[in-house]
């Protein structure tokens, strides 16, 4: 679970008005430059207009900020130290922080670090949850319309199968044993991953199977996992709704469609 947020992000605050520069001395003027007379202009002669000759001023492109480097080679300490960075990051990721909100983020971690918020947290802090639940229905809404192309295609791929619910199903590697019903504690290996391709689970990257009652999951596994045989692999595409819903997950966003892979290691009994 991503870490609990407490405090509401900082706002920029106004930078103090600077000083008017002091006024020059007036100089003293210039003898006048002697003006040669202009030829007269021939007879019957239309003079043309002069070119306009004002120089564009000069643009210079915004440098941009230069990303920081991680360190080569991180201590122990400094892995975790990186990882509670990550773990807030999970915590933001329902937000949908733009560029701009993100660096007030920023800012607000570095203000509090030195004791100077430019915001009172009891004035603005309790403001945050109905900021999550106004950005989270814009997050859903968007990896809803994202998944849809997404299920579609997925569908329609040789060997994949559709059912009422909206689940989307494909065999990889046909299983031999029994199949398991709603009741049953299963032993499995998985990954799951966003219709993106980021990897959110993996018990395969902890080296651990996962057992679980099949009835205690998302809807989409209690489902899928009994469409298949004990030895055998599969892929599951869950619907936001046969997955986390809008609500979603520290590392899930809400409506987000859901890929697994799954293999059926066993029956627990």
């Amino acid at each position: 679970m991503g870490l609990l947020i407490t405090s509401a992000p900082a706002q920029t605050p106004a930078a103090a008005p600077k000083a008017a520069p002091k006024a020059a001395a007036p100089a003293a003027p210039k003898p006048a430059a002697a003006v040669s007379p202009k030829p007269a202009t021939p007879a019957g002669t239309t003079p043309k207009p002069a070119a306009a000759t004002a120089a564009r001023p000069a643009v210079r492109p915004t440098p941009k900020p230069a990303a920081a480097a991680a360190p080569k080679e991180m201590t122990d300490e400094q892995k975790t130290i990186y990882s509670l960075g990550l773990s807030i990051s999970r915590s933001l990721k329902s937000f949908s922080l733009s560029t701009e909100e993100l660096e007030l983020v920023k800012q607000a971690l570095s203000d509090a670090n030195a004791g100077k918020p430019a915001v009172d947290i009891d004035t603005w802090g309790p403001k945050i949850q109905g900021l999550a639940e106004a950005r989270a229905v814009i997050v859903a809404k968007k990896e809803k319309e994202a998944s849809t192309a997404y299920l579609t295609k997925a569908a329609a791929e040789p060997g994949a199968k559709k059912t009422a619910t909206g689940l989307v199903y494909k065999e990889l590697t046909p299983g031999t044993g029994p199949s398991p019903v709603a009741s049953d504690t299963v032993k499995v290996h998985y990954r799951g991953t966003l219709v993106d391709g980021t990897e959110f689970d993996s018990s395969y990257k902890r080296n651990e199977p996962a057992t679980f009652p099949l009835g205690n999951v998302i809807k989409g596994w209690t489902e899928g996992v009994q469409l298949m045989k004990v030895g055998g692999k599969s892929i599951l595409i869950c619907p936001s709704d046969l997955a986390y819903g809008d609500q979603g997950r520290p590392s899930i966003p809400g409506g987000a469609t859901l890929i697994f892979e799954i293999e059926l290691l066993e029956i627990v009994k």
